[in-house]
């Protein structure tokens, strides 16, 4: 998607579809609330779990999950069942019912020698490191010749844009402002020992996703 073609659905969605969400909400309180507490039933809002970014692109990047592998960053929605869950002990971003498996730091993934997982994927974590190059040597380390890493990421000026259409804030955690799937395609291209199998731009409102295989 392009960024008029999502700046369009914006537009779209604030003159639409948030008057919609405004009136059921007014609805409910001015109405069905007094209602239903004539008979005893008390109405509560609750903040259910948000999506998660790996549902948005699971259909795509699961297939290249597979054998062993880990979810780095897995906030409780892993791409798939069998793979590793890997997060913060107490992740800031809750998408789902899974616990973590190990609890650390993704820059370093000790619990791995080298060349040993099929597969390393994650989801919006990569933009929250500073050293870019240093992550993504570790994260390829842990990989058989072979393995793929899966990557599923903002790019930050799009990002930035859908955030402001829709008058909300943007990620405090997102480091760099010039994060993107070229910047990341030019670091591995400066790793070497990579070749890409797959990638896309701006598959959503601001994501972007790459897969690379590591030859050596």
């Amino acid at each position: 998607m392009s960024t008029t073609a999502a700046n369009i659905h914006h537009v779209a969605y604030n003159a639409i579809a948030r008057p919609i969400k405004k009136a059921v909400k007014r609805w409910v309180d001015t109405i069905l609330t007094p209602l239903l507490g004539r008979y005893g039933y008390q109405v509560r809002y609750v903040r259910d779990e948000y999506q998660s970014e790996t549902s948005k692109c699971r259909q795509r990047l699961a297939p290249f999950c597979i054998g062993y592998g880990v979810d780095l960053g897995t906030g409780g929605d892993p791409i798939t069942e069998a793979a590793i869950r890997m997060d913060m002990p107490t992740p800031y971003a809750r998408t789902g019912p899974h616990p973590v498996q190990l609890g650390g730091d993704a820059t370093r993934l000790y619990w791995f020698r080298d060349n040993v997982l099929d597969y390393v994927y994650s989801s919006h974590l990569l933009e929250d490191f500073e050293d870019t190059k240093s992550v993504l040597v570790e994260w390829l380390r842990v990989l058989k010749p072979g393995g793929r890493l899966i990557i599923f990421c903002p790019d930050q000026k799009a990002y930035e844009v859908y955030c402001t259409s829709r008058g909300e804030g943007t990620n405090p955690h997102h480091i760099h402002a010039d994060f993107s799937l070229r910047k990341v395609q030019d670091i591995l291209r400066q790793i070497g020992r990579t070749r890409e199998l797959h990638s896309r731009e701006l598959v959503d409102h601001y994501s972007w996703e790459l897969v690379t295989e590591k030859i050596q």
